[in-house]
């Protein structure tokens, strides 16, 4: 029997530190997407510029992020075509949830 719904509580999930100031939650995988949610820390910057092979998207549950000269707010959501690059930051500390579209 496969199993067709997964349901979880992301606060549940064991968070690890990816780098200074970013704890990343792995949300569970499919063959076409993975999910994750990444908390950061007041003043914390993604290490190096992210570059998207697939497609890219994510929510802003909390905080604010700047990301690409954007100031991003709860309620925001950015979509990221393949091939393309950002690197987000924050000076107030921020939530995120996002889902990478895997490349076919």
């Amino acid at each position: 029997m496969t199993q067709d719904i997964q349901i979880l509580n992301v606060d549940e999930i064991e968070p690890v530190e990816v780098a200074t100031g970013i704890l990343r939650r792995r949300l569970p995988t499919t063959e076409w997407a993975r999910g994750w949610m990444y908390d950061f820390a007041p003043g914390a910057e993604w290490p190096e510029v992210d570059v998207h092979d697939g497609e890219e998207r994510y929510f802003v549950v909390s905080g604010e992020f700047i990301d690409r000269g954007h100031r991003l707010g709860p309620g925001s959501y950015v979509v990221f075509a393949p091939g393309s690059t950002h690197r987000p930051r924050t000076e107030t500390g921020a939530r995120m949830l996002g889902i990478s579209i895997l490349p076919r």
